[in-house]
């Protein structure tokens, strides 16, 4: 019964979605001005109609309703609870109702603190968030429910895919669909001020903490999910390329253009077309996100089962939200023409530099993904897109990036003085030192391994980054400028990490029997014993390493092989030391006899960084969220 009162709730979900436009856009037209303080109370409700629908589906996962074909398909008995509750949008129904819960909450959000801005333009993004939230309801009821019944039930489901029975299942989809879902309200607040026609600086403050706040949650998530797929799938790396990886990458590029220019934007009065268009395409693209893992037509580890009823619906809805913004902003192109005229040296030259920067790697993100399947689609034959050409076409970018990064602290409205990028630069020699101090620390003890001029380049630029962003004054220390420091300090930070990890990391392949060592990198791995495991629903080999450097033992780790019955699947969960900010990282192979393993050995130098990195920048992030709070409350 909970299931049907599940779907049911989407329903009255998608008729008050229907009210909340109306009465946001017809109270306007209308001039019935009392009919405008419904919107919110339809928004409220709307919230409440899918939260509790989503929390039906919980509770069929929760209690192993195996009726529901969506619970029978990704879950088991003997799924631990926490797991059960993370496959609610473990597949592509319950995920895209998940997108849609994030999507009213943050409606529901906008209400509560939208109080003290203009009404009419308040109940504008309204319906436009409201729109937005039909479309989705439409697309679940149509095509995508998650409540539809199997009878007769099976006695037992499938099982969760044990790629995603970990932590980081728990969290990484829900905060990278809160980012998604996020740049929803920038992309409605700019539609409800392309409607009006009015852009200022009022409308730029109103827009900032929601980009930032879903900056933020987007953030995480691709962190995390960089970090699962370090640890879980098993193959020593962080970043693939993939698809999907891509999917999220993309608007969190325009997303961090949008975080700059909204701040020229507010502050001078000028960017406004990059303004506009960068929150019309974070949103799509994070729409074309969803698309690119709903549908499957791109090949990815991460992506669903080929749909392409649902993959189109998904794409109509892409290109109908898409349509309706740039109509507007080509319709109102002409009103805003900023004549500010500003120095070669400044702030507003850094900024722009940066939009250029972002868009551009954003765009040839969106070009290797998809360039593939146009190829085939062009019937040219098949052609794959890879590490190589997202490598060759970053490094150019980041370079100037980084070196307008390092002046930004001391960067003025207007104009420069040439004494200040002469304090700055004599930091640039002092970086360098360290940089060489870094790699070589790393190195010292592997010959077949030597500086190399890239790596070098970028590490002594992001120590130069860091150290020109310590905060060494009060002024400093006040929220918005420390969080801006803190977010640079992040990203730099996290260079440092890919950049060791990738030209300085070592791994090699063993066979061993227990009592037998390998060495790598300085540090010797003994193969100390073995143990047979079961789990709640699977059962494992484990492997006892112990790791020591000069005859010192440091840690004892346990490798283990995981067969999983019901999926017949075998997974490989990684031995991980952490050592300082390395990281020594052990995978469990093939068999041969004997209690005799293939295993893989890795050293990963300051990989941890890019961890901490991607901590700071979301310490940024909520330090901004505390400042608009605390503003909010005044």
């Amino acid at each position: 019964m909970l299931p049907e009162l599940g779907y049911f709730s989407l329903l009255l979900a998608a008729i008050t979605a229907i009210f909340q436009v109306g009465f946001a856009l017809l109270g306007e037209v209308r001039k019935q001005y009392h009919w405008l303080a419904l919107a919110p109370l339809f928004t409220y409700l709307q919230a409440a109609f899918t939260t509790f629908s989503f929390s039906a589906l919980a509770y069929a996962f929760l209690t192993d309703d195996f009726s529901v074909i969506y619970v029978a398909a990704h879950s088991n008995s003997q799924l631990p609870d926490f797991f059960k509750f993370a496959a609610t949008w473990g597949g592509h129904e319950g995920s895209m109702l998940f997108w849609l819960t994030a999507l009213v909450i943050w409606s529901a959000v906008f209400c509560k603190f939208s109080q003290k801005i203009d009404r009419l333009f308040a109940n504008r993004t309204l319906a436009m968030l409201g729109l937005i939230a039909l479309g989705f309801l439409l697309f679940i009821l149509l095509v995508s429910s998650p409540f539809e019944r199997g009878f007769p039930p099976p006695p037992e489901g499938r099982d969760l895919n044990p790629m995603l029975q970990d932590i980081g299942l728990i969290f990484h989809p829900p905060l990278l669909y809160l980012g998604y879902v996020g740049f929803a309200v920038s992309f409605a607040m700019i539609v409800a001020a392309l409607v009006s026609g009015g852009m200022d600086a009022a409308i730029m403050r109103w827009i900032r903490p929601w980009t930032m706040i879903s900056w933020g949650f987007l953030t995480a998530g691709i962190i995390l999910g960089a970090w699962w797929a370090y640890y879980e799938l098993g193959w020593g790396g962080w970043w693939f390329w993939d698809p999907v990886e891509n999917a999220s990458l993309m608007p969190w590029l325009l997303g961090t253009a949008l975080v700059h220019s909204l701040i020229v934007s507010q502050q001078r009065g000028i960017f406004y077309y990059w303004t506009i268009l960068l929150a019309i395409f974070a949103f799509a693209l994070s729409l074309l996100g969803t698309f690119i893992v709903r549908s499957g037509v791109l090949t990815s580890v991460h992506a669903f089962a080929v749909d392409p009823d649902r993959g189109m619906a998904l794409l109509i809805l892409f290109f109908g939200l898409s349509f309706i913004a740039l109509s507007l902003f080509a319709f109102r192109a002409n009103l805003w023409q900023g004549k500010v005229r500003f120095n070669l040296l400044s702030k507003e030259t850094a900024f722009l530099l940066i939009n250029g920067l972002f868009s551009v790697a954003a765009s040839v993100v969106l070009l290797g993904t998809f360039y593939p399947m146009i190829f085939t689609v062009m019937n040219w034959g098949s052609i794959s897109v890879g590490a190589p050409y997202f490598k060759s076409v970053f490094t150019p970018l980041a370079l100037p990036l980084m070196i307008v990064m390092g002046f930004a602290v001391v960067l003025g409205w207007k104009q420069i003085s040439n004494k200040q990028i002469l304090v700055k630069l004599w930091l640039l020699p002092i970086a360098v030192g360290l940089a060489l101090g870094l790699i070589y620390a790393s190195i010292s003890q592997r010959e077949h391994f030597a500086l190399q001029p890239l790596p070098t380049i970028f590490i002594s630029l992001a120590i130069w980054i860091i150290l020109t962003h310590l905060p060494y004054s009060q002024k400093m220390w006040q929220i918005r400028p420390l969080a801006m420091r803190l977010a640079h300090i992040g990203f730099a930070v996290c260079v440092i990490g890919a950049m060791m990890n990738s030209y300085y990391g070592d791994e090699i392949g063993v066979r061993l029997k227990p009592n037998q060592e390998a060495e790598l990198a300085g540090y010797t791995f003994k193969y100390e014993n073995y143990n047979d495991l079961i789990g709640p629903n699977y059962t494992a080999e484990q492997a006892i390493f112990s790791i020591s450097q000069d005859a010192k033992l440091l840690a004892t780790v346990t490798p283990e092989r995981r067969y999983y019955d019901v999926r017949t699947m075998t997974m490989a969960e990684v031995g991980l030391f952490h050592h300082n900010l390395d990281d020594i990282y052990i995978v469990m192979g093939d068999k041969f006899g004997n209690l005799e393993y293939a295993f893989r050995l890795h050293y990963k130098p300051y990989v941890q960084a890019l961890w901490l990195g991607g901590m700071i920048m979301m310490l940024a992030a909520l330090l901004v969220l505390f400042g608009y709070r605390r503003e909010h409350k005044k």
